[in-house]
């Protein structure tokens, strides 16, 4: 009976597992995934297999360290557009959610919608109180569907672990994981509706920014009802200016906020493309929020730590930072490292600060973690996503207004802001106050040292840096002579088994010797293979 309702819901878009299987492999051969994938290609099969792939598309546009630029560039494009509902299924999704009539609730809603995404679909409408809103409504049983095409996901990733073998740093089933996890936040309005909350706290000293305001009483986890937004999105610069908006001043008011929301909050919006940015009353409005970043103070400081260390070429202060942005998954080779963080630094050597990138230099920091097995913490990734597109907008809304330059004016007022002669004094006395202690114990250590020393009880832990390579390769010799040894004893042990009468046979030659042979056979042919490859 279950079974039987499930099946019923295909207006909705449910359909049995091994349906949508065979739906996603005719999308495979209608694009020819089998000849190629190219960027274009690859965003137009995602798309073509629906909102669970749009958004790991979106997610995996977020993960630098996952795919070449080129992909990362084209996936970025994809967008949650989708074919809007009928209007009867919204207002059936409405009453079932606020078990009455929308009529009861709303005095009108408009049928055509604003928006239609894969998740959820936007609405004007009016309150019985005459007030305008928008109620954005989640999409009927686009959980259940989700949830099915995540499952086929992580079999698929289990059988392509057990028939692989590489270790490689990119780990896909996080990367599904975390689209999951983001994916439920969006479908769960109510988390939404913190998020907003939580924005608009932070940024209540702002007066150059709002967000829109949440009606909590008729907002669930299916529905959010917010205020209507009557703007200009950020990017319509004619109707901006018609409006008699300053729009550098706007550009540089949304800079402020957004470097702002990273540096001090460390709670900021991870997809700020312009059609999430709007003006209203000479405000920036920020809408859809609910995929946010966070950063904390730890990473924060990293990121600070990391552009000072570039403007001062000082090494030491990038790898500490660069460490601290990554997440190890293995031993680390620090002379590489080290040599790798030159190049970076020699690449940004005959920069001035107003010219650097930042999301370049994101890009640069995860290319670096990539190379040396270290996993990207996701903040990091929506901050090289959030930064690049925001700096987009200011080069259409103010092309004469340096993004840089307002995040060293908020550096430069942070660091005199922070910096306090009593304190500093204070910090140097304790810290002088620590070494010369450290100092007068260093005596007590020698001595302790030299006893344990000749009683025998000192001992030495040596770790050769850059000795894994060779070990590796001595490690590969062995194995090949090992199969060397075994494909031999199965012939000899084969060709003294042919010798006799054993049973049972085979063509007359013992079944167990022709086991044997084929066995040294398949061990002879996989050596040779690999000394072929490795030549």
């Amino acid at each position: 009976m279950v079974l039987k309702n499930m099946l019923k819901r295909d207006k909705y878009g449910y359909i049995s597992s091994s349906m949508r299987l065979r739906q996603m492999l005719s999308v495979l051969r209608k694009y020819d995934a089998v000849r190629g994938m190219n960027p274009v290609r690859m965003r137009l099969i995602l798309e073509a297999l629906g909102p669970t792939f749009v958004k790991l598309g979106q997610v995996i546009s977020m993960r630098p360290d996952f795919l070449p630029n080129e992909y990362i560039y084209e996936l970025s494009k994809l967008r949650t557009r989708a074919n809007p509902l009928p209007f009867e299924v919204i207002k059936e999704v409405i009453e079932k959610e606020y078990a009455q009539k929308w009529s009861n609730v709303f005095k009108q809603i408009d049928e055509n919608a604003l928006g239609s995404a894969s998740i959820a679909q936007v609405h004007r409408a009016v309150l019985k109180t005459g007030e305008k809103v928008v109620i954005k409504v989640q999409r009927p049983g686009i959980y259940d569907i989700m949830t099915q095409d995540i499952m086929l996901l992580k079999r698929t990733v289990a059988l392509l672990q057990i028939f692989s073998k590489s270790r490689d740093v990119v780990d896909f089933t996080a990367v599904v994981d975390e689209m999951w996890t983001i994916t439920k936040q969006e479908m769960d309005f109510m988390m939404e509706a913190d998020h907003i909350d939580e924005f608009r706290h932070l940024n209540s000293d702002d007066t150059h920014v709002e967000c829109p305001h949440v009606y909590r009483k008729l907002t669930t986890a299916r529905i959010l009802v917010m205020e209507y937004v009557d703007g200009i999105r950020i990017d319509e610069i004619d109707k901006l200016k018609q409006a008699g908006y300053n729009v550098e001043t706007l550009g540089r008011n949304l800079a402020k906020n957004y470097i702002k929301q990273i540096i001090k909050d460390g709670y900021f919006h991870a997809d700020p493309h312009s059609g999430n940015v709007w003006v209203r009353d000479g405000k920036i409005v920020w809408l859809d929020l609910g995929m946010m970043g966070r950063l904390s103070q730890q990473e924060r400081n990293a990121l600070k730590k990391a552009i000072y260390a570039l403007v001062h070429n000082d090494t030491f202060s990038m790898k500490s930072a660069i460490l601290s942005l990554g997440i190890p998954k293995g031993r680390i080779d620090h002379i590489k490292l080290y040599e790798d963080i030159d190049t970076l630094m020699l690449r940004y050597s005959d920069l001035r600060f107003e010219e650097l990138n930042l999301g370049r230099l994101s890009h640069d920091i995860i290319a670096v973690l990539r190379r040396h097995n270290m996993g990207i913490i996701p903040g990091l990734s929506m901050f090289a996503r959030g930064i690049m597109t925001i700096d987009g907008i200011m080069q259409i809304t103010c092309p004469n207004i340096n993004f840089v330059d307002i995040l060293k004016e908020r550096m430069q007022s942070d660091f005199s802001k922070d910096f306090n002669w009593h304190n500093e004094l204070k910090k140097m006395r304790q810290e002088g106050y620590s070494l010369l202690y450290r100092s007068m114990q260093l005596p007590e250590q020698i001595s302790d040292m030299i006893k344990m020393t000749m009683s025998g009880q000192t001992k030495v832990n040596l770790d050769l840096t850059g000795s894994e390579e060779p070990l590796k390769r001595i490690d590969k010799m062995i194995n090949k002579l090992i199969i060397g040894i075994i494909s031999s004893a199965l012939l000899l042990g084969s060709s003294i088994i042919c010798t006799t009468n054993m049973t049972p046979k085979f063509l007359e030659i013992p079944f167990l010797g022709i086991l044997g042979y084929l066995a040294a056979l398949i061990l002879c042919a996989r050596l040779l293979i690999s000394i072929w490859r490795h030549r």
